[in-house]
């Protein structure tokens, strides 16, 4: 992160909310690599496909109180009975489609972290030498929705199984657990 002087520049995105602004000063872009803020990202993610982030975000805290503490084991052993539960929980999206595919993206985070050591150490196999992208964007007209290595990613957990995680999300994914950093080149927070 640059060393702030005076009133910081943020990415627009973020505009002057306090809760988007709190996001992106203090989350967004930060490298991550604890499996347990990965796995709630990968929930809060499957959550906002088809929606805006803000919206998710300001049901987080319902997330968490919804999804067992965003604890994947515990997630993973969610019933139809949790299932049924979860779509009368106003805290949250009532989707039955993305409650579900959660429940399974736990059960399949569980056996790449068995597989890998690690979810954040599977996703780094994908970055070049394993080391986070960092891109210098001066506007965010530049920042892209997709790439190469959201592309590899979405389409190897697709073959895993995985809901609710093309490769669009994967991108945002990505950009919020820190493995692309996209804040544009002069924001105070990069």
């Amino acid at each position: 992160m640059k060393k702030q002087t005076g009133t910081p520049k943020r990415c627009p995105w973020c505009g002057d909310d306090p809760l988007y602004v709190r996001y992106h000063d203090e989350e967004w872009g930060r490298e991550v690599n604890d499996d347990a803020k990965m796995f709630e990202f990968l929930i809060l993610e499957g959550a906002q496909a088809g929606l805006s982030w803000y919206t998710i975000l300001k049901r987080r805290d319902g997330y968490r109180k919804a999804f067992a503490g965003f604890d994947p084991v515990k997630v993973a052993a969610f019933t139809e009975k949790d299932v049924e539960r979860l779509m009368l929980d106003t805290g949250i999206i009532r989707n039955r489609a993305k409650i579900t595919s959660a429940i399974g993206n736990a059960r399949l985070f569980l056996e790449i972290q068995k597989e890998f050591g690690s979810f954040c150490q599977y996703l780094k196999t994908f970055l070049p030498d394993g080391k986070i992208i960092v891109n210098h964007w001066k506007t965010l007209a530049e920042v892209p929705a997709v790439s190469e290595v959201s592309d590899s990613i979405s389409r190897d957990m697709k073959k895993r199984g995985f809901k609710f995680f093309g490769s669009t999300i994967c991108y945002s994914h990505l950009q919020a657990c820190g493995y692309i950093n996209d804040h544009l080149a002069d924001c105070s927070f990069r």
